[in-house]
């Protein structure tokens, strides 16, 4: 993976906005009205250009925008997640709707509550419920699967194609590296688990299973970034909120299963994504970085990208004053921010780099976004935003190289 060796890098998290061809094939494809060779043909097209325009825009790590995990929706911003649904064996479809969806504790240790009893929605239950407010609903009725059955991966297909789409588009735009993500194993478990004897073993199910799609992109030659919210947003589904203490070694056991998975992987190959829940709400019962800092440390990849650039969290850029960057590790800060329609200024862009430049190094900084822009933004404030990141790194280049 490069550094910042010159100049500030750019990238982006994962989830891009998807053209309106995609969205109608996706849903021409779920109806049967199309076949996959077809439907394959017109995804690699797609790739191409988004590699094509991500360059074009200035960001120098690009990604697949997450175009292989699309569903026939056009918010379809739960694909990060729901995509490994297709690709798992031994799932069934749960008769409870998602919010309905809990998991037990043992005695003396804590669990999630449903998704919909988080805490912040029981806050906010008034502006939840308000379809004028601008508060995402969630995941409301929907229904999403149990383990009812061995784990298993089963997306060896579906895991090649997408390495096959973005390594064309890759090739097209004279690019040697590009990265891809997949859940971790904290989040891949969220789902109900009915077969396994407890939640730990059907954690370490996930990593087992989850570990081959991993393989799969790091043995193409891409980099491997791992999606895992669960490691924040799990606290905001602790009804009542636990202790700090107690969710960190809640919490530790997941990253211990993370670290499992990627086992003699290389970790120069790796990059991991940290974010709150990406929906658009207040957020107020967000767990602080400083609570959250060595817990991401201790995963065991290169680099750590995280959101820096929303009002809920980009005051702790003052966390990494206080904590020692280990060598050879990199940050990938979000510096625009996928929670609001106002287009970031370079110069407030430059800033945000400067002061994570200033605490870890500028060779150490990766200027990115918070979260991914597709379903989250219009297109047109995504690729603007995109824009923003790429003037203000070269602002901030000027800044810290004058």
């Amino acid at each position: 993976m490069r550094s910042s060796t010159s100049r500030i890098l750019t990238t982006q998290a994962g989830s891009l906005p998807r053209p309106e061809r995609l969205i109608e094939l996706n849903a021409a494809r779920a109806e049967g009205e199309i076949d996959e060779q077809q439907h394959r043909a017109e995804l690699d097209t797609a790739v191409s250009d988004l590699v094509s325009r991500q360059v074009g825009t200035g960001i120098d790590m690009v990604g697949d925008g997450e175009f292989g995990k699309s569903v026939n929706q056009k918010v379809d911003y739960g694909a990060w997640w729901s995509y490994s649904f297709q690709r798992l064996g031994g799932l069934e479809l749960n008769d409870a709707p998602m919010n309905e969806i809990t998991h037990e504790a043992k005695p003396g240790e804590i669990a999630l509550t449903s998704f919909g009893n988080r805490r912040d929605r029981v806050r906010f239950a008034e502006a939840y419920a308000d379809p004028t407010s601008g508060v995402a609903a969630g995941g409301g009725s929907i229904r999403f699967p149990v383990c009812r059955g061995p784990l298993t991966y089963t997306g060896h297909e579906a895991i090649a194609a997408d390495i096959r789409s973005f390594k064309h588009g890759l090739a097209t735009a004279g690019l040697e590296e590009g990265f891809m993500t997949s859940i971790a194993p904290a989040s891949c478990s969220r789902i109900g688990n009915e077969h396994y004897a407890d939640d730990e073993e059907f954690l370490y199910a996930c990593a087992d299973a989850m570990r081959e799609e991993y393989k799969a992109i790091i043995d193409a030659g891409l980099i491997l970034q791992l999606d895992d919210p669960a490691i924040a947003e799990n606290w905001d589904q602790i009804n009542p909120e636990p202790s700090v203490e107690d969710y960190q070694r809640f919490t530790r056991r997941r990253v211990e299963a993370l670290n499992y998975a990627i086992r003699d992987l290389p970790k120069d190959r790796i990059r991991f994504h940290l974010c709150w829940g990406s929906w658009h709400g207040p957020h107020t019962t967000d767990l602080p970085m400083r609570d959250l800092i060595d817990l991401l440390l201790s995963i065991d990849v290169q680099a750590y990208s995280f959101e820096a650039g929303n009002v809920r969290h980009e005051h702790e850029w003052k966390v990494w004053q206080d904590v020692s960057l280990p060598a050879g590790k990199l940050i990938l800060p979000g510096v625009v921010s996928h929670a609001t329609n106002v287009v970031e200024h370079p110069e407030l862009v430059a800033d945000r780099i400067v002061r994570f430049a200033e605490c870890v190094g500028r060779e150490n900084v990766i200027a990115s976004t918070d979260c991914g822009l597709g379903g989250r933004v219009h297109p047109q404030l995504a690729w603007a935003k995109l824009e923003s990141l790429a003037e203000g790194a070269e602002l901030a280049t000027k800044r810290l190289w004058s």
